[in-house]
């Protein structure tokens, strides 16, 4: 085992992010993602990097296009509204085929919300993270290790299929502090002829951008693009499975509702109850066939967030009528506990799972 630092959660995303390659990093500050600003204004010009606070989210993330556009590894964070004003710039990233990543660090919402841990941007990620046919990779780490890990799968995956992609945490994981290592990885940078030429004439001039006034050019375009998105959901999905092999009570949640989901289905599992535990860490693509595997030697499906109820839609969506599908959700800030989890786990199995 190397060496291991006890780290915060937005702080050990910054650092990985300069190991993995980065050397622009563009924001603009909001609580609770505002330590990954601060520690890139020290550490990225030590790194012989670009820092650069925008004078919106707006700028930030257009930068960000601009350095993509060039070849090279650029990334932005923010948190809830902030990702809001980013989503324009995140379609055109998309429509112009470039490859980024994005911090989102939730908070809750609708609105200026407060500053507390939320799971409430899921649609915003999986379903509208900009106008347009598009997707962008979203991942959902769960410790601060694993924040860590997703930063250079992250970075790899956008350059692979030259899409953006999202580190979707919330404020409970960029707030704690946990010991992390950091990979020893080859950041050689990769050739990319798709981007702008170079002035001194070292590769051709390339010209990049998301209009095209020809409806038929268009459609063509989005279609290529959709043939790589299919092969990211064949390839990339992930998940963990804990204590699913003979679930009968099959619990679904990621982030930090799976941290507390976990104790739940281990005091559930002492008290007899067969709980297990999905866990997607990939939000798109979506793990639907691990899902319906795993749904399908269960007699019931909970899925737990910090929101309304958002990704328990795709559980549905995924797992097809074959099995019924509940909800258990906090939101606004509230983060759940193991004991009302255990609360919906133990009425679950009283009722025979069809509550």
């Amino acid at each position: 085992m190397g060496e291991r630092f006890l780290m915060k959660g937005n702080e050990a995303l910054a650092e990985a992010a300069v190991l993995a390659g980065c050397r622009h990093f563009f924001c603009y500050p909001i609580t609770p993602q505002n330590e990954v600003c601060a520690y890139m204004s020290r550490r990225m010009p030590k790194a012989g990097g670009t820092f650069l606070q925008a004078e919106s989210e707006i700028a930030a993330i257009n930068m960000v296009l601009g350095a993509s556009a060039a070849g090279a590894r650029a990334m932005t964070s923010s948190s809830s509204p902030g990702i809001s004003l980013k989503t324009e710039g995140i379609s055109y990233l998309a429509g112009s085929d470039l490859p980024c990543v994005i911090l989102n660090i939730q908070r809750g919402g609708p609105g200026l919300g407060g500053i507390q841990p939320s799971q409430a941007d899921y649609f915003q990620a999986t379903r509208a993270p900009g106008h347009g046919d598009l997707r962008i990779l979203v991942f959902s780490p769960a410790t601060v290790q694993e924040m860590v890990d997703t930063v250079f799968d992250a970075f790899d995956l956008a350059e692979r299929y030259r899409m953006p992609a999202m580190i979707l945490a919330d404020g409970l994981l960029g707030q704690m502090m946990e010991p992390v290592e950091f990979p020893a990885v080859d950041v050689t940078p990769s050739p990319k002829p798709w981007a702008v030429g170079a002035n001194d004439g070292s590769r051709p001039r390339n010209v990049i951008n998301s209009l095209y006034l020809q409806a038929d050019v268009l459609e063509q375009r989005i279609r290529e693009r959709f043939e790589r998105y299919r092969q990211v959901e064949q390839s990339h999905s992930r998940c963990e499975e804990y204590l699913t092999g003979d679930a009968e009570i099959l619990t679904v949640a990621y982030g930090a509702s799976a941290r507390v989901v976990r104790t739940a289905v281990n005091d559930a599992r002492d008290k007899g109850i067969k709980a297990g535990m999905l866990r997607p860490l990939t939000l798109w693509p979506f793990p639907q066939e691990q899902l319906r595997a795993a749904a399908a030697r269960a007699g019931a499906v909970l899925t737990v967030e910090m929101s309304m109820g958002q990704m328990v839609e795709d559980v549905r969506l995924y797992t097809g009528g074959s099995v019924p599908v509940h909800f258990f959700g906090r939101t606004g800030g509230v983060v759940p506990t193991p004991a009302e989890v255990l609360e919906q786990i133990e009425r679950l199995n009283a009722e025979g799972g069809n509550g």
